[in-house]
C-alpha cells in the first residue's frame, strides 16, 4: 500500500496525486492539515524540514514531488510512463517539470507569501518583480508549447503533473494574458483532465485560505 503525506490545497502535493490518479493506484492519503496532528508529526520525522509531499511505500520514504512521480513509474508502472523511456525525451520531460516548478510555481508562491506576511513586512517591489517574472515565463511557455498537446511534446506525463498546479494557481495570481492563447488553451486542457479534476475538487474546501481570493471561474 502506498501512503502519501501532504495537503489537498498544496500545489506540490497535487503533482504526485495527479500521477497516482492517472495510474489508478490504490493509496492512502495522509492529510497534514491541523485536524490530523499525528500525520503532521510523522511527516516531521520523514522530511528534512517537514516539507510535503512524502510518499511511503513499505520501508521506503520518498521526498520531493518529481522523485515521487519517478518512483511510481518504477513501482506502480502504467502506460505511458510519466517519464518517457527514451533518454533524450526523458531529459525534455524533466526539464519542463523543473521549469513549471521553478519559474511558475515558485514565483507564484512569492506573491502568495507576500500576501500572507504581516503588512509591515510586505514588499510592493517584490510582488511587481514576481508578477513580471510570471509574465516572462508565460511568454516563453507560449512559444515552447506551440504545436504540443502536452508539456513535453509527447504523452501526458511528469511535465503536466507539474504544470497543472503551477498554472492553476499562477493564473489566480497573475492571469495568463490573451497574448498567450496557446498557454491558456493548455491550462484548460489540464483542468479538463480527469486526474486533475479530481485533485481540484478535493481542494475546493480549502479555497477560503487562499490569501488573494480564489476566483469562481475554476
Amino acid at each position: 500500500m502506498f501512503e502519501l503525506y501532504g495537503h489537498p490545497f498544496s500545489s506540490f502535493t497535487w503533482k504526485p496525486l495527479i500521477a497516482l490518479h492517472e495510474r489508478r493506484v490504490e493509496f492512502r492519503f495522509r492529510n497534514v492539515d491541523p485536524g490530523h496532528p499525528d500525520n503532521s508529526a510523522r511527516l516531521a520525522e520523514m522530511a528534512p524540514i517537514g516539507q510535503f509531499p512524502v510518499l511511503v511505500h513499505g520501508e521506503c520514504e520518498i521526498c520531493e514531488s518529481n522523485v515521487i512521480i519517478e518512483y511510481l513509474d518504477l513501482h506502480a508502472p502504467g502506460d505511458p510512463p510519466m517519464v518517457p523511456p527514451d533518454p533524450t525525451d526523458a531529459l525534455e520531460a524533466r526539464m519542463m517539470a523543473e521549469i513549471f516548478d521553478d519559474y511558475v510555481n515558485e514565483v507564484m508562491q512569492k506573491v502568495v507569501n507576500d500576501a500572507l506576511a504581516p503588512e509591515a513586512e510586505r514588499s510592493v517591489r517584490a510582488v511587481v518583480q514576481a508578477k513580471g517574472q510570471l509574465l516572462r515565463s508565460y511568454g516563453w511557455l507560449e512559444k515552447k508549447l506551440a504545436g504540443r498537446e502536452w508539456g513535453s511534446g509527447g504523452d501526458f506525463g511528469i511535465a503536466d503533473c507539474a504544470a497543472a498546479p503551477a498554472l492553476f494557481y499562477a493564473d489566480w495570481v497573475e492571469a495568463i494574458p490573451d497574448s498567450c492563447p496557446g498557454l491558456q488553451a493548455y491550462r484548460a486542457r489540464l483542468l479538463a483532465r480527469p486526474s486533475v479534476v479530481h485533485v481540484v475538487d478535493e481542494a475546493r474546501p480549502y479555497r477560503r485560505y487562499f490569501p488573494l481570493g480564489a476566483p469562481d471561474r475554476d
